[in-house]
């Protein structure tokens, strides 16, 4: 069994996963605190962790119908992400792991959102184009093998696609986070009721939201107070189809470009419903993980466990979280 913890952002989560991918248990603890200050506040964020992740593994555990003594490999996210949030769920995961000197398997975040793909029910196997959009990250891979080796073919040159559904959804006056509110506003729009870039003047497979989020902006102000304000589900509609077709358009790119045929998708914006029927017309074999999944969980970093090589006791002692880069540790297991 695979106790996974994640805390990268502001979600507290706990996983168990056999070693055959099998979700036993996915618990994810979300602190609705942030919706007021339109944003994560990281010293919050962290504070929550401190606060819920002895509650979130307990109820992880409970739910899979386990204890600690049957855990054989306890997973951690390591990074990227909040260093402050990160730091409370490596140290907790690192106790749990030294208490019964189990290994440990660092794991790197986006390599999780790639391994979500991994999980038991899946039966795409590498090798595949894998476009992950999240809040913080958005890139197009190929994915060859279920290891952390995966090559990057293009990645955002400014904002991600999550973090361009928030600013937009500010903009339109609508509440954090800024994706699911942004998405039902959009249900009465006309998505062609305006035209907004889609970053297409960005050679290859890299993608650029900045601008979107910048004619937007002009829109609102051209429309004026009254106008824009009653035109909004039109102006949300236009604007979630431009992020649309910038992700569908890339993902088509690198699919022409690498000669394969197979398209595995996730990150927290892969939840989008109008993202996931637009991704059925791409012609490719599809994979999509479930919309709980798709957001930050813990069963996608005990997926990504699996295929890198976990540290003996106590060599993981020392290990510190970071930020941005990658995991020079993570190597196929």
């Amino acid at each position: 069994m695979i106790l996974a913890v994640e805390t990268s952002c502001d979600d507290t989560c706990a996983a168990i996963v056999t070693g055959a991918g099998e979700i036993r248990s996915n618990v994810i603890s979300s602190q609705g605190i942030h919706d007021r200050f339109g944003g994560v506040v990281p010293e919050i964020a962290s504070r929550h962790h401190l606060e819920r992740l002895v509650d979130v593994v307990a109820d992880a555990l409970s739910t899979a119908g386990v204890e600690l003594a049957d855990v054989e490999l306890v997973a951690v996210t390591r990074g990227p992400g909040l260093v402050a949030a990160l730091l409370v769920g490596f140290a907790g995961a690192k106790a749990i792991a030294a208490a019964r000197e189990l290994p440990l398997a660092p794991v790197d975040h986006l390599h999780g959102h790639v391994a979500a793909s991994f999980l038991a029910g899946s039966e795409l196997e590498p090798p595949f184009v894998s476009l992950i959009a999240s809040g913080g990250h958005t890139f197009v891979a190929r994915v060859d093998d279920r290891g952390p080796g995966y090559e990057v073919l293009g990645q955002t040159l400014d904002d991600a696609a999550g973090e361009a559904f928030d600013k937009g959804a500010r903009l339109l006056g609508l509440g954090y986070p800024g994706g699911p509110a942004l998405e039902r506003l959009a249900r009465a729009g006309d998505p062609e009721a305006f035209r907004f870039p889609t970053g297409a003047r960005v050679r290859g497979l890299d993608f650029s939201f900045a601008g979107l989020k910048t004619a937007l902006l002009y829109k609102v102000r051209e429309l004026g107070e009254a106008e824009s304000g009653r035109r909004r589900a039109d102006l949300a509609a236009s604007y979630q189809h431009a992020i649309v077709e910038a992700l569908c358009a890339r993902a088509e790119r690198a699919l022409a470009q690498t000669g394969l045929d197979r398209l595995a998708v996730g990150g927290g914006v892969a939840a989008n419903g109008p993202l996931r029927d637009r991704l059925t017309q791409i012609g490719a074999r599809l994979q999509i993980p479930d919309r709980l999944l798709c957001t930050d969980n813990a069963a996608m970093i005990a997926s990504a466990a699996r295929y890198v090589r976990p540290l003996a006791f106590p060599d993981y002692l020392s290990l510190d979280v970071y930020a941005t880069g990658e995991l020079p540790e993570a190597v196929p297991a």
